[in-house]
């Protein structure tokens, strides 16, 4: 018998019938769902979709945020031999129209009435789609569409044989999802994932991170990303953990939906990080008196013990004493306003995130390892983890994958976790996929220990005009840690020199122009706020680099960069191509001054 996701689901359904799988928030009370009914959905949902004449074989599209039905639909789409694909909620139509025609999806589920404007403008233009589902509280009157008791209602006449049948045909090796690259280069590609790929991951980060029933996440992160739908559907299934799925918008719930919840399993992308730590740093920062030398202490304390507890260690001695001292005073009180109270393993992927961040989290006992990878190695390729964690690296070897590295550097992998190639791009495919190996595109190197760090990407490596190679990756980071900034990009190719684009952080920018007598001007282009970043460039970021590496001008632009204007993807990574056009003037101006 096949080891798929769907496989254990069946078994949680068996072995675990009464236990909570996943709560939704109604009516401000946060209702369970068990195995067996969560089991009981995905297999309805199955009959709905093959008595609507969905064939293995078939795929599927899915436009919403984190609700009970996306998972429902991803999984009945796999359990009825298809692979289902999703959209990010970002999406224009015509990005829609390429993702539902490219994987020639016949049903398509959206939230509600907003997404479904949005397939309803280009669907005339669609030949392959047939069905519109809409999630629960959503109904549309229309010939095409379903609302979700409707569509479920579809498969009440299908025999559970037929299910049964299709979960006794499904292969390890049968494409199982398509995850649709953000598109920072170019169009999305859809990134074949077997059942294999899935089920062998989700099993390692099951083991690697001791993953079990008693543990729980909250699902807040797009779905359509890997990682998101690694935490909260395969992992979550394998290991029989809660998901929690948060409230909409998360940015105004997330901290709440936190506290009430306590996870013990906290995944972000650094964004998500940088936000929490600038909340806690400005609550210190107003500490004064016996308050600010008590929390200075105690983050000494846990600087000392975050290095023995990096290392599989404990702090023991005058240093224990310290720590549990620190811990009741400090660490206890900061974990409890973030949700924190019960984290064993906070993650942070997708995109390099600052060092400075991590070890900020770790002195105050809050532990995050910095996991890297890609949705063509099924999210992870190397991470950090609880007893083996080096802050600035991203980790060790993922298990049972092999890494070496290229004559030029780059990061090349294989492994049950890499993926069947891009749907209907052979070209692409035999690019990125040779001999079994992928090849990730990213630079990196390895320290005496094994562990792993990310130097640069190939394709954004910058090649000056004087023939320099410069990977922007640690220059944009180091300008990140600057005080008032938000983002950094740096600019250099076929120039000069470096140069950077700098936006402001709204609260850091705010405190500076109240503490500055400023409040009311423009800050982007005051002096004072100009002054004050050339001195952090100056002092804090030059002296990181070689002279042909430093920062030479600078621009802070007037706003930050958005997904709305397409200068961010919907993970949150910059798209250089997008933001070196909408600031064309400014970095032009930064070489003819």
């Amino acid at each position: 018998m096949a080891d798929t996701v769907l496989h254990r689901l069946h078994e949680n359904g068996r072995t675990r019938p009464n236990a909570p799988a996943y709560y939704e928030k109604r009516n401000n009370v946060w209702v369970p769902t068990t195995w067996q009914e969560y089991l009981q959905q995905v297999r309805q949902a199955t009959k709905a979709l093959i008595a609507l004449g969905f064939e293995p074989g078939n795929n599927s599209t899915i436009l919403g945020f984190n609700r009970p039905e996306w998972i429902i639909f991803d999984l009945a789409t796999m359990l009825a031999g298809g692979a289902p694909a999703g959209i990010y909620t970002t999406n224009s139509p015509e990005e829609c129209k390429y993702i539902i025609e490219n994987a020639e999806t016949p049903i398509i589920l959206v939230e509600h009435e907003e997404q479904w404007k949005k397939i309803e403008k280009v669907r005339d233009d669609i030949a392959c789609l047939k069905h519109i589902v809409t999630m629960k509280g959503t109904k549309i009157d229309d010939p095409m569409t379903l609302d979700w008791d409707s569509f479920m209602a579809k498969g009440n006449d299908v025999p559970d044989a037929e299910v049964d049948k299709r979960l006794e045909s499904l292969r390890e090796d049968q494409l199982a999802t398509l995850i649709y690259t953000s598109g920072t280069t170019g169009p999305p590609k859809g990134v074949m994932l077997s059942h294999k790929n899935l089920a062998r991951t989700a099993n390692n980060a099951v083991k690697l991170l001791n993953l079990g029933p008693s543990d729980s996440a909250v699902s807040y992160l797009p779905f359509s990303h890997i990682a998101e739908q690694m935490v909260s559907i395969h992992a979550a299934v394998s290991a029989g953990y809660q998901i929690y799925f948060a409230q909409y918008p998360p940015q105004d719930f997330l901290n709440e939906n936190f506290k009430e919840v306590h996870p013990s399993l906290v995944f972000g992308v650094p964004r998500i990080w940088e936000r929490f730590q600038a909340g806690v740093a400005a609550n210190l920062s107003h500490a004064t008196g016996i308050r600010a030398k008590i929390a200075h202490w105690a983050m000494g304390v846990g600087n000392k013990s975050s290095a023995l507890k990096n290392q599989g260690k404990e702090p023991s001695g005058m240093l224990g004493l310290q720590y549990n001292i620190a811990n009741k005073l400090v660490f206890s009180k900061v974990k409890t306003a973030l949700g924190f109270t019960n984290m064993r393993v906070g993650v942070s992927a997708a995109a390099p995130i600052a060092p400075e961040i991590l070890q900020f989290f770790a002195n105050l006992d809050i532990f995050i390892y910095e996991l890297y990878g890609q949705s063509e190695g099924s999210g992870p390729t190397s991470t950090n983890r609880p007893g083996a964690n080096k802050i600035g690296t991203v980790g060790q070897f993922w298990p049972e994958t092999e890494i070496k590295l290229g004559e030029d550097g780059e990061i090349i992998l294989r492994g049950p976790n890499v993926f069947l190639g891009y749907y209907k791009d052979e070209k692409a495919t035999n690019a990125d996929l040779i001999d079994g190996w992928l090849h990730s595109g990213d630079l990196g190197q390895f320290d005496e220990d094994g562990y792993l760090s990310i130097v640069g990407r190939k394709k954004e490596i910058i090649i000056t005009s004087g023939g320099k190679n410069i990977a922007p990756k640690n220059i944009e980071a180091a300008l990140k840690q600057c005080d008032l900034v938000s983002q950094a990009v740096v600019i250099g190719e076929q120039r000069r020199y470096i140069t950077a684009l700098l936006t402001l952080d709204p609260e850091a920018a705010t405190a500076f122009a109240q503490a500055n007598g400023i409040e009311g001007q423009t800050l982007h282009d005051n002096p004072k706020v100009l002054e004050h970043l050339q001195k952090e460039i100056d002092t804090k970021v030059n002296p990181l680099f070689a002279r042909v590496e430093q920062v030479r001008q600078f621009r802070v632009l007037p706003r930050d960069f958005s997904i709305e204007d397409g200068e961010l993807t919907p993970t949150l990574k910059i798209k250089r191509r997008i933001i070196n056009q909408n600031f064309a003037e400014e970095i032009e101006s930064m070489y003819t001054d």
